[in-house]
């Protein structure tokens, strides 16, 4: 499972000359809906594989988690919608991300946009997460730099918000605190475009570590808020989290500050410094729009277990802030 992007890039070829009998779908898609998927898995049953490998960005590996529930138990991927509703026996999957961001490698979760509302939806069962998972950077290597700096800026919002959700433990605080020390040293020069291939698998390190915290607690206010700016404006994932995320950060110094202190002093100015050297665009919202962002980041499931509580009269307050209206 791949997409058009990936196979131009020659990683497809180097995972295929690897193999003895192999079949490719390309056609994966960016942000992935419920009928993209159903498409997938369509191709799947006619093929009957006996391991499914995801190769390429968060898109490719989410996909391909989402065929492995439709090949089990049939219906929609709406019908998976929260924890552990997989139905059968679940083929092997192997985890091979082209981008280091959304950690989608270590978790057993298929963020995917339902049909119609685009709403993102996490679909998660223990058995779709990954067997194998291969970080190699050189595949990293063939990333613009704009798909570059916002995988890296969300791989940075996965260990922040995983190290003081409220669902946070011990181990999952220790690979949140690992994923950014790896992150942290290197992510400026990722920014930059001047990255070594042992920075950029730092990079690629850091955000699995990243997503292994998030298999083992939870995200928080930042992601619930920035689902609706992609849903309803189209906004890029990695740019609609970080867009939110000193906002979310400053609600929750009352609750976490500490833990903000001991990742590093003077964090959240940090992040609005790297936002400016990732050059990222203010996202443009109007006014009138804020009461129905709020009413649905209100309803995301992440945003239950951000450390300080919101109902949708913060988040509207989180919206002006972050988005300046």
């Amino acid at each position: 499972m791949t997409d058009a992007g990936i196979v131009k890039a020659g990683h497809v070829a180097k995972a295929v000359a690897l193999l003895n009998e192999v079949v490719v779908f390309d056609e994966v898609r960016e942000n992935p809906t419920e009928a993209d998927v159903a498409r997938c898995a369509e191709f799947a049953r006619v093929v009957k594989p006996d391991v499914i490998i995801g190769l390429g960005g968060g898109s490719s590996m989410d996909t391909a988690k989402g065929i492995l529930f439709l090949l089990s138990g049939g219906g929609a991927m709406s019908d998976y919608q929260g924890h552990g509703k997989a139905i059968g026996e679940m083929l092997p999957f192997i985890a091979i991300p082209t981008t280091a961001g959304t950690g989608s490698e270590c978790q057993s979760y298929a963020v995917l946009c339902r049909d119609g509302s685009h709403e993102k939806m996490a679909c998660g069962d223990p058995r779709a997460l990954a067997k194998v998972a291969i970080l190699d950077p050189d595949l990293t290597e063939s990333m613009p730099l704009k798909v570059a700096r916002l995988t890296a800026l969300d791989a940075l919002s996965h260990a922040l918000e995983s190290a003081v959700c409220h669902k946070r433990t011990d181990e999952s605080q220790r690979f949140s605190f690992e994923a950014f020390r790896k992150i942290e040293p290197v992510i400026e020069e990722i920014l930059k475009g001047t990255a070594t291939v042992a920075q950029r698998g730092e990079m690629l390190h850091g955000a699995a570590l990243a997503g292994c915290a998030i298999e083992a607690s939870m995200l928080g206010a930042a992601h619930a808020s920035a689902n609706p700016l992609t849903a309803h404006f189209g906004v890029v994932h990695g740019r609609a989290v970080m867009t939110m995320l000193p906002a979310v950060m400053e609600w929750n110094m009352e609750v976490v500050g500490e833990v903000y202190e001991k990742l590093k002093p003077g964090l959240i100015a940090w992040i609005e410094m790297l936002r400016d050297l990732a050059e990222l665009e203010p996202v443009q919202v109007d006014a009138k729009m804020i009461p129905l962002l709020a009413e649905e980041a209100a309803k995301q499931w992440t945003g239950q277990f951000n450390p300080r509580p919101l109902v949708k009269g913060d988040f509207e307050a989180l919206y002006r802030s972050a988005l300046k209206v």
